[in-house]
């Protein structure tokens, strides 16, 4: 179970997101994020800065803390219907003693009818002192109203060394704005 909400003023944002979490282990078993920055657009461009703190119950498992600051980095440019984006995000100490941390992604969405919109995205996570893997993810999501959206989404993952937390997932998820 996953929740959220944001606040935005002019270009600035803040928000904090929750969620039940399973490593497999007798770790952590809730995940509260708090995140922030400011969207400016230039031109045709909009970019993302951002700072986010990942930060979870008993945070202190075996191989060290679980909690994490991330630096966030994002573009994103309409080319005609479709809209494309690249972001990174950094972590100067990753969970569990990884060492710095990295994540690539390029992303896409473009409407396939009324209301309806295709969407998808391909990363790379790097960690100093792990595995580096691939993500993805490819959904549809359709606009109930003006202010409310459903979204259906795969998530999938390469096989890595973090523990078996990267099995492919369907997720649902809705998202109002107000």
């Amino acid at each position: 179970v996953q929740g959220g909400i944001d606040a935005t003023y002019g270009i600035g944002y803040a928000g904090v997101w929750a969620s039940n979490v399973d490593f497999g282990t007798n770790d952590p078993s809730v995940e509260i994020d708090l995140y922030g920055g400011f969207r400016p657009t230039v031109g045709d461009t909009s970019f993302d800065f951002g700072a986010l703190y990942y930060g979870y119950s008993k945070d202190k498992g075996a191989a060290g803390s679980f909690s994490y600051f991330e630096l966030k980095a994002a573009a994103s440019r309409t080319f005609g219907p479709a809209t494309l984006g690249a972001a990174v995000y950094y972590s100067p100490e990753y969970p569990t003693d990884g060492g710095s941390a990295t994540y690539f992604e390029g992303n896409a969405a473009v409407p396939i009818a009324p209301k309806l919109t295709l969407s998808g995205a391909v990363g790379r996570q790097t960690i100093k002192n792990f595995k580096d893997y691939n993500t993805w993810n490819v959904g549809v999501a359709y606009a109930l109203t003006d202010r409310l959206a459903a979204d259906l989404r795969y998530h999938d993952t390469d096989e890595h060394g973090l523990g078996k937390i990267y099995d492919s997932r369907v997720v649902v998820s809705l998202k109002a704005a107000f």
